[in-house]
């Protein structure tokens, strides 16, 4: 055999090895998403029980085939996809990094209007899997209502980001999916069946738990988190933000937010050229991210919560056990606060959005602020 024979093989398998990684990483992926949605909708299930007479139960087990067989592997497969093609330069939507914040634009404080000056903090909120459109759910645009009237001077609430598609549009108008997901939404909304609806909510966070997870890996994730902090970005330049005034920018993501948030924030610390700080409720999220230039990671956690205990399993690296983790030298750094709210659970009555539980964890994200000054 020659070398280069050998060279060959060897490559071949190295390739065959990576399939192999790549096909059980997809599986634990889809595994691990399931989990979670279920998780999610637990709190349903109860009310789902009496639907299950036997017709009601054969559609179920058919629809679910399909959406477990078919489309969330065929939605795995497009997010990837719509990665590379915004790589390569195929989409449209996003600016380069140079047109972001205009260079003929001032960035002193002095050019400001002193009747109006510029925001110390910009407090990015970064929606769960659970978000379609724009508009957040009832419960969580109060929730935000409360955190901007309790939030302390000088900082401004931004909302309103689509956290899981590629443009800064909303699922229903993604421009190569939104033939399908205005199908799917028309079918959640108006379906006469209970389980027809309930499995297309399922598809639609199954979709967004898939770019969690490409958040997550280390071969897509960096684009996937680049393109988001453009997004951020780009959003923060309509909201006035300058590089060069002081201000500081705080992610604030709820659930598979959290994750977002750790991916994309040292990203935006080089678009923004300003410092980025954390904080996660109800978390799930990675031990993969780059965290050494974040100064403070803040976790607002609940004692009942199963999905953001369920994410320390799905993401070994965070067990104290693997010490060379990106997390866990975070948390030897002593970059990391957690914050602990008894009963608690993911969502639901005893959620954070819901009423009785938005005061205490608007209190924990304030307080937080509060403690950490703008540097």
């Amino acid at each position: 055999m020659t070398r280069r024979e050998a060279l060959l093989r060897a490559a071949a398998r190295v390739q065959l090895r990576n399939l192999r990684l790549s096909g059980r990483g997809l599986v634990l992926v889809l595994l691990g998403g399931t989990a979670v949605v279920l998780l999610a909708l637990g709190h349903r299930l109860p009310d789902l029980a009496v639907l299950l007479s036997p017709p009601d139960l054969a559609l179920m087990l058919r629809l679910t085939a399909v959406v477990m067989g078919l489309l969330i592997p065929i939605a795995g497969i497009y997010s990837v996809v719509t990665q590379y093609a915004f790589w390569e330069g195929w989409l449209d939507g996003l600016p380069s990094p140079s047109e972001l914040f205009p260079a003929s634009i001032d960035p002193q404080p002095s050019a400001a209007d002193p009747a109006n000056p510029a925001p110390r903090r910009y407090l990015v909120y970064l929606d769960g899997i659970h978000q379609t459109e724009r508009e957040h759910p009832p419960r969580v645009s109060a929730f935000l209502e409360l955190l901007e009237r309790r939030l302390p001077a000088g900082t401004r609430l931004i909302r309103g980001l689509e956290t899981y598609t590629v443009l800064p549009v909303a699922l229903r108008e993604d421009a190569g999916s939104s033939w399908f997901w205005r199908r799917v939404f028309a079918l959640q909304e108006h379906h006469p069946n209970t389980l027809v609806r309930v499995l297309c909510s399922v598809l639609v966070q199954a979709n967004n738990v898939i770019k969690v997870g490409i958040s997550s890996d280390r071969r897509y994730g960096p684009i996937l988190n680049y393109e988001l902090a453009l997004k951020i970005a780009l959003r923060l330049a309509d909201d006035g933000f300058r590089p060069g005034r002081g201000s500081e920018l705080v992610l604030l993501g709820y659930s598979g937010g959290g994750e977002m948030a750790m991916g994309v924030a040292d990203y935006l610390r080089r678009l923004c050229r300003a410092p980025v700080r954390i904080i996660t409720v109800c978390g799930v999220f990675s031990a993969n991210q780059v965290l050494e230039a974040v100064p403070s990671i803040t976790t607002v956690v609940g004692t009942a919560d199963p999905v953001a205990a369920f994410g320390r399993i799905a993401y070994p690296g965070r067990l104290p056990w693997l010490v060379l983790s990106n997390w866990n030298q975070a948390l030897r750094l002593g970059q990391v606060r957690r914050r602990v709210v008894p009963g608690m659970t993911h969502n639901g009555a005893r959620g954070p959005f819901a009423p009785g539980g938005r005061e205490t964890v608007v209190a924990q994200v304030v307080a937080d602020l509060e403690s950490t000054a703008p540097a």
